[in-house]
């Protein structure tokens, strides 16, 4: 027995984090080349990495908001996945080529031009990235979208290193010291660098069918203790993620003496107040005889 509910689509938010990408884009390069800043450049280089990572996030999510189909049953949400490995992969190669720019200014100092109105742009472009990554966060918590939640983190990623860039680039100005400049483009580089770790790390759990957190499990084992009060035995409980969408399934043990109606009714019951307690989450009840000792074995 199993039910799904349909899932809002958080494709249009992707638009809005391409939109913001391609705006941070053109200020900061014009932040660039206003001050010769190898750290604004590493700024606008991870910025670059965003519309990349945005475009391919819009993608996956309308591809995984495809319905379930023949070859498919159990949808496309996995998708997301795709995008979210992606991403890390491509923050990863943007950390490389920040750290190499950084390296080879390291070897040839500059001095940086304009940096009052160079500053000034860069902030605007900082400024709109933190907005877009509020937004993300929120949908992505709503919609339970691994992809919106990875193009936040990169997101508020970008906001600090704009943070710590401009700092730098001021203080340059102030002290005069141009090591600063490239020295914090290779601590840029090594944050992006462990952003990308720690999306590639949950991409891994979510192909890896790892199971619901342990607050959705807490809900879980709340909504079956009405059920276990009134003798029904609940076991062999499992559950595991795809995107947005949870699946559970688990066996349901009933007096061998009542009917079939009676068995199906119990289930549908826990089902309908699974899927109350955890919304778009498909659920499958195995209904078994209490009496029978083979029900209370583990499924393989």
């Amino acid at each position: 027995m199993a039910s799904t509910r349909k899932t809002d689509s958080p494709a249009r938010f992707a638009l809005l984090s391409i939109a913001a990408a391609v705006v941070t884009i053109a200020l900061k390069t014009v932040a660039y080349l206003m001050t010769g800043s190898v750290g604004l450049l590493s700024d606008a280089v991870e910025s670059v990495v965003n519309l990349l990572a945005a475009l391919v996030a819009f993608w996956a999510l309308k591809f995984a908001s495809r319905p379930a189909d023949e070859d498919h049953a159990f949808g496309h949400t996995k998708a997301e996945y795709l995008a979210s490995g992606f991403e890390g992969l491509a923050i990863m190669g943007a950390s490389g080529a920040i750290a190499a720019t950084a390296v080879i200014r390291l070897k040839h100092l500059e001095p940086l031009e304009n940096v009052g109105v160079g500053l000034l742009v860069s902030v605007a472009a900082s400024a709109i990235n933190g907005v877009v990554a509020w937004v993300l966060f929120r949908a992505g918590k709503r919609l339970n979208s691994i992809t919106l939640r990875a193009d936040a983190h990169h997101l508020m990623t970008d906001v600090w290193t704009s943070v710590g860039v401009l700092i730098a680039v001021l203080v340059v100005k102030l002290t005069g010291w141009l090591v600063l400049d490239p020295l914090i483009a290779l601590v840029v580089a090594a944050n992006i660098l462990l952003t990308a770790m720690r999306l590639l790390i949950e991409t891994g759990h979510g192909l890896l069918d790892r199971a619901v957190p342990r607050s959705e499990q807490a809900v879980l084992e709340s909504a079956l203790v009405p059920f276990r009060e009134r003798g029904i035995v609940v076991h062999a409980l499992r559950t595991r993620s795809a995107g947005p969408l949870r699946f559970i399934d688990m066996h349901v043990l009933v007096p061998g003496l009542w009917t079939v109606k009676e068995g199906h009714d119990i289930c549908e019951e826990i089902e309908r107040s699974i899927r109350q307690a955890l919304p778009r989450t498909s659920v499958l009840t195995h209904l078994e005889p209490i009496e029978d000792p083979a029900s209370f074995e583990e499924p393989p």
